[in-house]
């Protein structure tokens, strides 16, 4: 079948697009912006241009978004009509065509203040049935795009499937103080223990999701790397996350000695994947103990996707206190 991606020339888009051409699948994408990706150039607010976009299309992966970085330079407005118009517009006319699966890429920031646990209380064990409480437009509009999927679904109009995805960008980080304490690559490792997910491993989950979601109706999943904790870490992992981590992988201490890395101190949340490696039958590759082997081995814990899409960034403006403004 003929799949289109939206959002093409973005982070995601262009590592679905890198891969389905790989494979030889027919692929087509979509973007505001032109790139080696992109077929088509025009918004997905564009009712006319989505219809014909859709001709002889029988899966959708829709990854075009405003993102959390966007938030201080764009308008609440904007996000309105690229997360919910957009995907309502979508929506509508993958119906009218007859699309068999629609699969939405969506985030664990839809979470919002659900995220953060009680100041001397366990971390927060984050699975889907976890209710979200969106903290900014970014969230907000995100669920909102996920509540439209669910009832194209519920009503039987179209199949979707909408996968909430973890950290992916290889950006520095948007906290100042992370970003003058630690390395780059050491926080997204870090962070490879609850709360990110190699590029790779969220183009494999689309993949399937889009081979199930006819099957499925409406389902919805974490996509993150699976963690190494146990609900019965949470309390430790908030107060003392070190001692858990030598516990489980007593060669980290002298991986990380020889990179001058440190682990956080405290973590505040797990993503919790079984649900999409059960039902979805997800094997994701990458994760800690990845990270380890690459240290050991003198390689790049990344995959060779995550590598190729690199850096691609958010806006066209520099920013003289970080890579974007929150």
């Amino acid at each position: 079948m003929t799949i289109l991606v939206t959002g093409s020339a973005g982070h995601l888009g262009e590592a679905l697009m890198r891969s389905l051409r790989a494979q030889g699948v027919a692929a087509r994408g979509l973007d505001i912006k032109p790139s080696l990706f992109t077929d088509l150039v025009g918004s997905i607010t564009d009712r006319a241009f989505v219809r014909c976009s859709l001709k002889g299309v029988r899966g959708v992966l829709h990854t075009a978004t405003l993102h959390k970085p966007h938030a201080m330079t764009h308008s609440r407005q904007d996000f309105v009509d690229a997360n919910i118009i957009g995907t309502l517009v979508l929506l509508e006319e993958s119906a009218a065509a007859s699309v068999e699966a629609f699969v939405y890429t969506s985030t664990t920031s839809a979470f919002g203040a659900a995220l953060k646990p009680a100041p001397d209380g366990p971390a927060s064990w984050i699975t889907e049935d976890v209710t979200p409480v969106p903290k900014n437009i970014y969230g907000t509009t995100k669920l909102a795009a996920e509540n439209l999927c669910e009832m194209f679904a519920s009503k039987g109009h179209l199949a979707a499937v909408v996968l909430r995805t973890s950290r992916f960008f290889l950006e520095a980080d948007d906290d100042a103080e992370i970003r003058g304490t630690y390395e780059t690559a050491n926080v997204q490792a870090n962070e490879m223990l609850y709360r990110r997910v190699d590029i790779a491993d969220i183009v494999s989950a689309h993949k399937l999701a889009l081979e199930k979601a006819a099957a499925m109706g409406f389902r919805r999943y974490i996509v993150s790397a699976t963690s190494p904790f146990a609900q019965s870490d949470l309390a430790l992992i908030h107060r003392d996350a070190p001692a858990v981590i030598h516990r489980l992988f007593p060669d980290c201490r002298a991986l990380y000695a020889a990179r001058r890395w440190s682990l956080f101190p405290r973590i505040d949340r797990v993503y919790v994947n079984n649900l999409a490696r059960a039902e979805l039958g997800w094997t994701p590759r990458f994760d800690f103990r990845t990270v380890l082997d690459s240290l050991r081995a003198g390689a790049d814990f990344r995959s060779a996707l995550a590598r190729d899409v690199g850096i691609k960034g958010y806006h066209d403006t520099v920013f003289a206190d970080g890579p974007y403004p929150v």
